[in-house]
């Protein structure tokens, strides 16, 4: 599904991503962690094409580059648009979708992250959590086949990362192949399927969920989760 090979990328000089090598099997969960600022986010962002690459090379297996999204830590929702044109907005005018049929799969989707009621508020006056769901039913719109979360916890208060965690975790194993950037631990022992542990833009460990938190591989993870 997707094959990165020697990858590495610098800003002004400094070194985010230190050649890094790693395979994503279609339908699996990948929790990404790490110290913040230790290339995982700049790492979702080459892979969705956001960000050039200074080496090494990214192969998608996927129908298009239409086919992957990201969920970002900040929303990203249109403030003059209703939740429901949010939704909508992208199988509309990029995928060139029937008013009516976007609009009823919109309405599914927000059923399914708990917001049926919300359709025709705006963001502004939405909780984080409750934008951060609309932000996942916007990306699921597109049907995608790689959903890439940034983050999607950091920017919400206590008492809204849960309701955002569940939706999360109802997406995995559905078909969808996920790479997830968090800090949220016991989420991702929960959630999957293999970790990719970072540190200063190395891939330090790419090992099986139970393994790396039971028994990690290299002393800088045993310090990372506190077994040292």
């Amino acid at each position: 599904m997707i094959t990165i090979k020697n990858l590495s990328k610098m800003y002004a000089g400094r070194v985010i991503l230190d050649n890094v090598s790693c395979a994503v099997k279609k339908g699996e969960v990948i929790a990404i962690i790490g110290s913040s600022g230790s290339g995982k986010s700049t790492l979702l962002r080459c892979i969705q094409g956001l960000e050039t690459i200074d080496q090494g090379e990214i192969d998608l297996d996927v129908k298009s580059d239409k086919h992957i999204t990201t969920v970002f830590q900040n929303f990203n929702l249109f403030p003059h648009l209703t939740v429901l044109q949010n939704i909508t907005y992208a199988p509309i005018k990029v995928f060139n979708q029937e008013i009516t049929t976007a609009q009823h799969i919109a309405l599914d989707l927000l059923k399914k992250v708990g917001l049926e009621d919300y359709a025709d508020k705006y963001p502004k006056s939405l909780s984080g959590g409750q934008k951060q769901r609309v932000a996942i039913a916007r990306a699921l719109a597109i049907n995608p086949e790689v959903l890439l979360f940034d983050e999607p916890t950091s920017a919400l208060d206590r008492e809204n990362v849960q309701e955002v965690l569940s939706v999360i975790n109802g997406l995995a194993h559905t078909g969808i192949t996920l790479l997830i950037v968090t800090h949220e631990m016991q989420f991702a022992k929960n959630v999957a399927d293999r970790i990719w542990f970072f540190d200063h833009g190395k891939l330090v460990e790419d090992s099986p969920t139970q393994q790396f938190f039971t028994t990690p591989q290299t002393n800088r993870a045993k310090e990372f989760l506190g077994l040292l």
